[in-house]
């Protein structure tokens, strides 16, 4: 049997899983908050899982086992800080925000919740964060198709448009029919098969290496800085790896599943099943690449980031293989439905019903979102007909893009009565364009990743213009209060 028939079988088998999940969400949504929001009905499981699956994409199990294969557990430092915003981000900012947003007038978007919390009656500071979203998740989006289409073309030497085409047109599908209830259960599913698949790796390659204790008697023979965790650490590159934690409190696609939980009593039930998802994938990742690193030591791999996939072809079967290969493509898919939905929601929420049809019925706003998710999905794809093409740049600071314009704004927005709109404003500008102008530059205190001084920036001009600002008007005091007293 020709090995690509097997992982045909199993990797379609699970595409068709993932549209039928789309068809029975497609029955369960009836209106634009189940459409955007799942009707704020997620159970803490779903919830959880679905946070940690659009959370990791195709990094946890392409980049990070790549970088551990290459250079060793020093990588381990972004998972640590990770680890920590991630923590940080449910136990501070989860339960208030699911309280808020629902009190905010029924707030369905980010930009709709920062408009009625601070009282924005322009809609300026609704467009600047719709805005803002629509420009990093395109990109981001385009690049994550690309990041398919190359596995679609090295798993089944399609051609690249073809692997592209297919792909897209999957993950389209569900999210179109679906909605965020779609997105949702199929990213449950996919966090369930993503840590199986990183539990699973490791320990079967590390019993044909001869256990735990013998790979990691030959790693050390081998190169012993691969077991050295401050190997080459340094205060500068420590704090920047650290600082990816601070990304997750302005994810807009994290954010949202806050908001979708079916009630705040469920949070931290659904943050203890988040975080141990969250450890136990990050743990499985790192041994992916330090086996990876014993397995092919005598013929070592052209390209770092594919081990994962290496190791699936070499050391199973192909039924096994596939099951593993479908793995990453879920990882992948998990995170660009998330994207394409907030960006659907931000043009159907925040553009079309904000500016164009303020009145129109959720049937009709239900379809828009559909076909924002089309036109979201087209303009990512062309983008993305390049395997070369340079929205792979924008993914490094995507991340710290949200995290800068949306992370301080996020935090202050529940906790800090005092907030204003202007203060918001500035902050989120100032935050996302200290992000890119700091990428540009390199050498010194340059070295050092650019969230950390967008988030600061952000958080100091958000208290400064909010300070010199006149105070909010006593209806927006009183929404806080009311928010705190129902915690």
């Amino acid at each position: 049997m020709n090995i690509e028939f097997p992982i045909l079988i199993t990797f379609v088998g699970y595409l068709l899983l993932t549209l039928l999940i789309g068809l029975v969400a497609y029955r369960a949504t009836s209106s634009l908050s189940d459409y955007i929001l799942g009707g704020r009905r997620l159970g803490p499981a779903v919830a959880a899982l679905s946070v940690g699956a659009s959370d990791m994409s195709g990094w946890l199990l392409l980049g990070l086992p790549g970088a551990v294969y290459l250079y060793g557990v020093n990588q381990a430092w972004i998972g640590i800080g990770l680890v920590i915003g991630a923590w940080l981000n449910w136990l501070f900012v989860a339960k208030r925000l699911r309280i808020y947003t629902e009190q905010a007038n029924d707030s369905l978007t980010l930009p709709d919740f920062l408009e009625n919390r601070l009282a924005d009656t322009s809609g300026l500071l609704r467009v600047i964060s719709a805005l803002t979203i629509l420009v990093f998740f395109v990109f981001y989006t385009a690049s994550g198709m690309v990041g398919g289409a190359i596995l679609f073309e090295k798993v089944f030497g399609l051609p690249y448009l073809s692997a592209l085409l297919i792909g897209g047109s999957v993950i389209v599908a569900y999210t179109f029919m679906g909605g965020f209830l779609a997105v949702s259960w199929t990213d449950f599913f996919q966090g369930i098969l993503m840590l199986l698949a990183l539990i699973v790796m490791p320990w079967a390659v590390m019993n044909e290496l001869g256990g735990l204790e013998q790979t990691l008697d030959t790693l050390g023979k081998m190169d012993a800085n691969k077991l050295d965790f401050l190997h080459d650490f340094s205060l500068l590159s420590g704090l920047s790896l650290m600082a990816w934690g601070l990304g997750y409190f302005g994810q807009p696609h994290i954010l949202a599943r806050f908001m979708a939980i079916d009630s705040p009593r469920s949070v931290p039930l659904s943050r203890r099943i988040a975080m141990s998802w969250m450890i136990l994938s990050l743990i499985g990742a790192l041994g992916v690449g330090l086996v990876g690193a014993v397995y092919f030591a005598d013929a070592p791999l052209i390209n770092a980031e594919t081990v994962f996939l290496a190791l699936a072809n070499a050391v199973f079967n192909p039924w096994v293989a596939g099951f593993l290969i479908a793995a990453i493509m879920s990882a992948i898919m998990s995170t660009i439905d998330s994207q394409l939905l907030v960006c659907s929601s931000a043009l159907t929420e925040d553009f079309y019903k904000r500016w164009l049809r303020p009145h129109a019925h959720d049937q009709e706003l239900v379809w828009i979102g559909r076909i924002a998710v089309l036109v979201v999905a087209i303009s990512a794809m062309l983008l993305a007909l390049d395997p070369q093409t340079t929205v792979l740049g924008l993914v490094s600071y995507a991340w710290a893009g949200f995290g800068a314009a949306f992370g301080p704004v996020i935090i202050l927005s529940v906790y800090w009565p005092r907030l204003t709109r202007n203060g918001a404003l500035a902050g989120i500008v100032l935050g996302a364009l200290t992000v890119i102008g700091w990428k540009q530059l390199n050498g010194g205190l340059f070295d050092l990743y650019e969230i950390v001084p967008g988030f600061l920036l952000c958080g100091l001009t958000c208290i400064l213009v909010s300070k010199l600002d006149r105070e909010p008007e006593k209806t927006v005091v009183l929404g806080f209060r009311r928010m705190e007293s129902d915690l």
